[in-house]
């Protein structure tokens, strides 16, 4: 395999642009490089200026890429929809104009991607990680959403050139089996791929390397979590948000929690992936102290079996 690993700021805490505890966005990219890693993604808009000569100058500094930028917002309200069509003009505008990461052979679309997600309902973050509680959409709600991730995907490949991939996420309106399975029939590979993630698979009751191997005809991008498997239990146990529960310490470094990723490497090699990975470690910004440590740790055991 041709695997680059990549890192995100919600390694540092950053999920919500509105919390007043997040790192400056330039200390995110120094503490990145510092831990060894080629690239990040530009994590929730907003975050990072969408200024070119800003962002380039500082990636150039530290001698990094970014692999993604990210739509992580309502998909379902039909109000939205403006919202995210400004949002993804104004992200792969950026992106498509940074300096290029190289595409290795077998990777089936060029870096970066935007990673597309749904977000913001309560009734659903409440119900993150139980399917047998969490409420689904009408109809006429999945058709919105669905209409919605194929605006983005059709808006980001044909006027810019940037693949979108959809990204099942805790907390969000796709995030369980039937979800992904109905969200693939109903999106096809020309207009967007998948994002499997691990920690969030795991999360929601699924088997990470069963899922890779179920879409592996759908995967353009991966995301590596690990979970601490005593929290986890914990978290599942009361009536939480998914970020809360990551600021209780539900997500560790990679190689410290429940994951097999001698099994997930093996997944990947046996579907033929190729391309990038990135890693992430949602936490509570408020909680600094450990992240150099955990970011080696996670980029160090990843080494350890294999990828380089």
């Amino acid at each position: 395999m041709s695997i680059h690993i990549m890192s995100a700021p919600c390694c540092w805490g950053v999920d919500d642009v509105r919390n007043p505890h997040l790192p400056h966005w330039t200390s995110v990219l120094s503490e990145a490089s510092q831990a060894g890693y080629q690239g990040l993604e530009l994590g929730p808009y907003g975050y990072m200026p969408l200024n070119i000569g800003t962002v380039s100058a500082e990636l150039d500094k530290h001698g990094l890429r970014i692999v993604a930028g990210t739509i992580f917002d309502d998909l379902v309200a039909s109000s939205n929809g403006e919202n995210l069509i400004r949002q993804t003009h104004e992200i792969c505008t950026l992106i498509r104009q940074l300096p290029k990461l190289p595409t290795e052979e077998g990777q089936r679309f060029a870096a970066p991607y935007l990673v597309v997600m749904d977000w913001g309902h309560d009734e659903r973050d409440y119900a993150a990680g139980h399917s047998e509680r969490a409420p689904r959409l009408s109809t006429g709600q999945w058709d919105t959403l669905v209409g919605h991730i194929r605006d983005i995907a059709e808006l980001s490949w044909q006027t810019y050139g940037i693949r979108s991939v959809i990204h099942p996420h805790a907390g969000g309106y796709i995030e369980f089996a039937d979800e992904i399975d109905r969200i693939m029939a109903d999106i096809p590979h020309e207009v967007a791929g998948l994002c499997i993630d691990t920690g969030h698979s795991y999360y929601s009751g699924m088997d990470p390397a069963t899922w890779l191997r179920k879409y592996a005809h759908r995967i353009d991008y991966v995301h590596f979590k690990d979970i601490d498997r005593t929290a986890l239990d914990t978290v599942l146990a009361k009536r939480i948000r998914f970020f809360e529960a990551c600021g209780e310490g539900v997500m560790c470094p990679i190689g410290q929690g429940a994951l097999n990723y001698d099994g997930i490497r093996q997944t990947l090699a046996d579907i033929g992936y190729q391309g990038y990975i990135t890693v992430e470690q949602e936490r509570d910004p408020c909680n600094k102290g450990s992240v150099m440590n955990d970011v080696r740790a996670s980029r160090d055991f990843l080494r350890s079996v294999g990828f380089n």
